[in-house]
């Protein structure tokens, strides 16, 4: 296990020379003069629609991760992505995200309200649309991938779980832009799921963020099949953890989800502090994420002061002048 330097964070990207800044979750994002957009990943850990706790390198490993499935998937799926003038930032086209957070799910798994297992767990069989079988298993394979769209919650607000008909009748997506974004979600996530196998993982379930363009054209946004967005188990523990009913291996935020979870109703309790060991562990987690998804070493950038200064001056080029 490397050493890692918990005061080398980025809680935050608030630069004064970029102009018209937007404050997400976990991002800090800049609309340029010229219609491109800068997005920004810090170190911030979202869950229970809150921040938790700033993990070091988690935007960097964010960042690279997204660039690495980018890369092996523009041939499903035109994505947002113009450069990378930093590792921690993308710039990228800027688009309408649409209404609608494309979740696909390949397992009966999950911890959040609106995960399939917690509602199958309550007894329900139909939701989002589709009627699973009885008799599954906590983190038993699905008979197919299923699509487990939501509302796409801005300002804070809360993701609603939707159906495709929901979807189609209240006109947040046209015929036609649901029909492009499932196909297009499942591919990816059939892409995904093939890439992990080959480096022993299971990629469990992930959410896609599409948007249009300036021409209406839908382009895949956000990131795509990061520990973030998805969950992935280790391939080797997965039978056995079926078998004894237990939480398969893995390397994804539930991590500090469980903890927190194990400790207080996340929705209606405060949260305690993340304790230092396990904002320590989840960076490690977040790094070997990156080595076992990608095959390749993390490589941190630790130039500059800090990673605020280091993004400072690769964007100058970017600043309003």
């Amino acid at each position: 296990m490397r050493q890692i330097d918990l005061s080398r964070t980025l809680p935050h990207a608030r630069i004064a020379e970029l102009p018209n800044p937007y404050f997400g979750k976990v991002r800090d994002c800049y609309d340029l003069p010229d219609g491109t957009r800068l997005l920004i990943s810090s170190d911030r850990i979202s869950a229970f629609d809150q921040i938790l706790a700033v993990i070091p390198w988690k935007g960097q490993v964010l960042t690279q991760l997204a660039r690495y499935w980018f890369d092996h998937t523009g041939d499903i799926a035109a994505n947002h992505v113009l450069g990378y003038p930093d590792p921690n930032v993308v710039h990228c086209k800027r688009v309408t995200i649409l209404p609608v957070e494309i979740v696909v799910r390949g397992y009966l798994a999950g911890t959040t309200s609106t995960s399939i297992l917690t509602r199958y767990k309550t007894g329900a069989r139909t939701m989002y649309g589709h009627t699973l079988p009885e008799g599954l298993r906590d983190n038993e394979a699905l008979p197919q991938a299923i699509i487990t769209p939501t509302s796409k919650a801005f300002d804070g607000g809360h993701d609603e779980p939707l159906t495709a008909a929901e979807i189609l009748a209240s006109g947040l997506l046209t015929p036609a832009q649901w029909e492009e974004v499932s196909a297009k979600a499942l591919a990816l996530f059939a892409r995904g799921q093939e890439m992990a196998e080959k480096q022993g993982l299971i990629l469990v379930d992930t959410k896609y963020e599409f948007g249009t363009d300036a021409e209406g054209k839908i382009l895949l946004a956000d990131e795509i099949h990061t520990p973030d967005s998805s969950r992935y188990w280790i391939a080797e523990g997965y039978e056995n953890a079926l078998k004894s009913g237990t939480r398969p291996p893995s390397f994804d935020k539930d991590v500090i989800r469980s903890w927190v979870v194990a400790r207080c109703d996340p929705y209606k309790d405060k949260v305690p502090d993340i304790p230092l060991e396990m904002i320590e562990k989840t960076a490690q987690v977040y790094i070997d994420a990156f080595e076992k998804i990608t095959g390749q070493p993390f490589l941190p950038d630790a130039s500059g002061a800090t990673p605020l200064d280091r993004i400072r001056a690769n964007l100058t080029p970017f600043f309003t002048r």
